[in-house]
């Protein structure tokens, strides 16, 4: 699919864009692959580890509509990751997030259709259902938008998409190398908000494998969700430390005790396939009505029924301390 073909992604030196990177250059022969990112320190760094032939750099950031139509020039696929991820960060500093998830988001979006892009993918996140953060509202507003933008392309234009998951295992930011750290540091008790919490739980290899499938998957207006499994926070201590003993240091602002992929008011736009939910286009596009029900894959499913709801704390599939500790050493 990659073959021949010319790939961007914003956000390219983050957690998620590094191991895109490198599987796209394990299993592809592109002709370029382009790092688009605002921190030059970082993108030296990457260019150390990745120097393949394909391999390009752009300064930019996505603030920028006019660099990234320079940079999207003559693309074939667009993987959008960039944004402002950190949900204190986004509570203090709302007006930041929101230039860069969502007007940021617009330009990628306008970007792409002006270089007749093929296809496109935003990544999202479980805080994107029913929000009650900022950063959350502002990934729910982006969503919105690449939908939305399927119909703004045209029946010729770029197809637009989006890949909606829990925490990354791993990546920056997350609570893993964060309890990680504390425990090198000597520390005898793991900071925990709330005994109960949940979370959905996704390795950045199945992240990454996701969204490379769901290109060959979209027909365009998708969001699509994987089948993961759930993690309680408790288990995660006990797994990392060895103990279960916690400083309970209460939720902060803008957390939520679960976290939810498919909201219960969107079943009816639901539809359920062997390894993952699509949640279809609350609009009507100009064209003949997609059948969401078949993918591009010839994969089918079937709609949910009216009550369901994707949540972590429901979810059937908990990761076992065992499992835990398992996926805490791939980590290391």
């Amino acid at each position: 699919m990659f073959d021949n073909k010319s790939i961007l992604i914003t956000g390219g030196t983050g957690s998620f864009g590094k191991r895109f990177i490198r599987f796209v250059l394990d299993n592809y022969a592109p002709s370029r692959l382009i790092v688009f990112s605002r921190d030059e320190l970082k993108q030296f760094e990457m260019q150390q580890e990745f120097n393949h032939k394909s391999m390009r750099y752009f300064i930019g950031d996505v603030r920028d509509k006019e660099r990234l139509i320079a940079a999207t020039k003559n693309v074939d696929f667009v993987v959008h990751a960039a944004a402002l991820k950190q949900v204190p960060a986004a509570e203090y500093n709302p007006n930041e997030c929101i230039k860069t998830n969502i007007n940021g988001a617009q330009n990628v979006i306008d970007a792409c259709i002006s270089n007749s892009v093929d296809k496109v993918i935003a990544l999202s996140t479980d805080k994107a259902a029913n929000p009650v953060n900022l950063y959350g509202a502002t990934k729910l507003a982006s969503d919105k938008l690449f939908v939305a933008a399927n119909n703004i392309a045209g029946a010729n234009g770029p197809r637009f998409a989006v890949v909606r998951y829990g925490n990354v295992v791993g990546s920056r930011g997350s609570v893993v190398p964060f309890y990680r750290k504390l425990l090198n540091e000597g520390a005898k008790k793991l900071p925990v908000t709330h005994t109960e919490m949940t979370r959905f739980w996704i390795t950045l290899d199945d992240g990454v494998s996701f969204v490379v499938k769901n290109f060959a998957r979209m027909q365009g207006g998708e969001i699509f969700v994987p089948k993961i499994p759930s993690i309680n926070i408790l288990d995660l201590v006990e797994a990392m430390s060895g103990t279960r003993e916690h400083d309970l240091i209460g939720i902060r602002p803008g957390e939520k005790l679960h976290e939810v992929m498919v909201p219960e008011e969107m079943a009816h736009h639901s539809i359920e396939f062997e390894d993952h939910f699509v949640i279809t286009p609350a609009i009507t596009f100009f064209e003949d009505a997609v059948n969401y029900k078949q993918n591009k894959l010839f994969e089918k499913g079937t709609q949910v029924s009216d009550k369901f709801e994707y949540h972590s704390g429901t979810n059937p599939h908990f990761l076992s301390i065992n499992e835990l500790i398992g996926l805490d050493q791939q980590t290391v």
